[in-house]
């Protein structure tokens, strides 16, 4: 039976950390919804027409993906930052686990978010020039972000006894999570920039054409869910490693 395997490795879970850490059922209902929902979304991306937008042109297709990306990693920092609050709170090396999953997939959407923007900048502000980065403030404030983020892992690293690492790590974890919307939303917002919704910029809602959002929004929709299918799986994984280790990853 091709769900056997999955079956056991769910109670393997439920008896070695005395409950459902992770539900089987759950993460395919959801699994196969976040699937037919983003091939919905990249279709309709590609597909649907959109009006002239001045300077953008049909690069503005890439604000489906490239803007969803930064809400994702919020999502995947304030999951991070619960599971760590909850190392705090319970002493349980579980949570460390899915702080540090949340925090690694986070940090990959947070990764992709600025290299597409860098590619959109290039063919949008920047074309028939060599100029890749000009330190526009919210690519500043998002490359600090994922600097401190980078932190994170290189203190874990650092660190060998498990409960300590978890203790420290979480500490630190919730002071990088308290930054997140200063450094991607609000000083960004505050400055002059060639992004919307900055100094002397119109918001997005006021260059956006509906039928954009109808795509938009339902791509955010579906990345956080993509990422949730994401950390859910490295969850599983690092949950393996840990029974035969006893050791959460670094």
């Amino acid at each position: 039976m091709p769900n056997e395997p999955y079956s056991s490795v769910d109670s393997t879970f439920i008896h070695l950390l005395g409950g459902p850490v992770v539900s089987l059922k759950r993460y395919l209902i959801v699994r196969n919804i976040v699937i037919f929902w983003m091939t919905c979304v990249i279709l309709a991306a590609f597909l649907l027409p959109i009006p002239k937008i001045n300077i953008l042109e049909h690069t503005a297709r890439n604000l489906y993906f490239h803007v969803p990306m930064w809400f994702t990693m919020m999502a995947a920092v304030f999951v991070s930052a619960w599971h760590s609050f909850q190392v705090l709170k319970t002493g349980d090396l579980v949570p460390d686990i899915r702080a540090l999953q949340a925090a690694r997939v986070g940090a990959f959407f947070g990764i992709l978010g600025l290299l597409t923007g860098i590619v959109w900048s290039k063919f949008t502000w920047y074309v028939g020039t060599d100029v890749w980065w000009n330190f526009d403030p919210r690519q500043s404030m998002v490359s600090l972000q994922l600097l401190i983020y980078g932190a994170y892992f290189v203190l874990r690293s650092a660190l060998d006894d498990p409960d300590k690492r978890a203790r420290i790590s979480a500490v630190y974890n919730l002071f990088s999570a308290t930054t997140t919307p200063f450094l991607l939303y609000v000083i960004p917002r505050q400055m002059e920039s060639l992004h919307p919704g900055a100094e002397g910029n119109p918001a997005f809602s006021e260059i956006t054409h509906p039928v954009m959002r109808l795509v938009f929004y339902p791509a955010i929709i579906g990345f956080i869910g993509l990422f949730w299918v994401v950390y859910s799986q490295r969850v599983r994984v690092a949950l393996l490693k840990y029974r035969v280790t006893r050791d959460p990853e670094l």
